[in-house]
């Protein structure tokens, strides 16, 4: 759980139930916590997803990272960041059964809603995950709070693991992150007519696939072209990938003035 910055009490959980927090699916869904409601290790990230087409909340570089990760898989098909524990009963018991204490408001006295970090619906059904530092395991507050996570989720019937950055691919996802600034179509629209859009990415694709040129070197050919603006070729370079109709091996470093670049079929 990250901290709050401000006193919790019954009042402020109501207000968030009125607001519709931790409810939703998909683009409609709200986050029980927001960035600017708490206070984190790292750096605080609003991003927008491909999947749920919404900007999410992540609290670390880690779970930046990790949602990257799931972002970019075909097997996700909703992502539910900062997901809230709301059954209290459930939560409080699986605390009481492990012989915890469950995290309380020092002033009001009020009990806290836990979090998860991401609720995942998956292909394969609902699956909880919590992202940790391996370094905020020796503490024995957190390991706690962990156990009482994984025994509302197993309560619940979802499958919860903890992911820690042994886990996570940082390499993978600083190379989805590259990709997702093509997410910003409206600047392409400006730049291009649609028939003349559907042109260069069919040359993009024709030219990438030869082999023959480098990334860099295929963005310079088709703003020359068709007389896109500067830094315009390498964005619809991205939209490709970013729409899987151009596949590169993203575990690998992009060196985009190599001349052939790792290629992979699958995502």
């Amino acid at each position: 759980m990250a901290k709050h910055s401000r006193n919790w009490n019954q009042g402020v959980y109501e207000k968030y139930l009125r607001e519709g927090r931790g409810q939703g699916e998909g683009p409609g869904y709200t986050p029980w916590i927001r960035v600017q409601d708490f206070a984190s290790k790292g750096i605080v990230s609003r991003v927008k997803g491909r999947t749920t087409r919404r900007v999410h909340h992540l609290m670390s570089n880690n779970e930046l990272a990790y949602f990257y990760l799931l972002d970019w898989a075909d097997s996700v098909l909703d992502i539910r960041e900062q997901f809230p524990l709301l059954d209290l009963e459930c939560a409080m018991n699986a605390a009481a059964q492990a012989g915890i204490n469950y995290p309380t408001d020092r002033t009001s006295g009020y009990p806290y809603v836990m979090t998860c970090d991401f609720l995942i619906t998956t292909t394969h059904g609902l699956k909880a995950r919590t992202v940790k530092l391996s370094s905020e395991l020796t503490n024995a507050r957190t390991v706690e709070k962990l156990e009482i996570e994984r025994r509302y989720w197993a309560a619940n019937g979802v499958d919860w693991k903890l992911v820690t950055e042994n886990e996570i691919s940082y390499r993978k996802a600083k190379n989805i992150e590259w990709i997702y600034s093509a997410q910003d179509r409206e600047a392409l629209q400006l730049q291009a007519e649609s028939d003349t859009l559907s042109n260069v990415k069919d040359l993009i694709r024709q030219l990438f696939y030869s082999y023959e040129f480098s990334i860099v070197e295929i963005a310079q050919i088709v703003e020359d072209k068709f007389h896109l603006g500067k830094g315009i070729g390498l964005l619809l370079f991205k939209s490709l990938v970013l729409d899987k109709e151009i596949y590169i091996d993203l575990n690998e470093r992009l060196n985009l003035n190599a001349k052939k670049v790792a290629v992979t079929v699958t995502a």
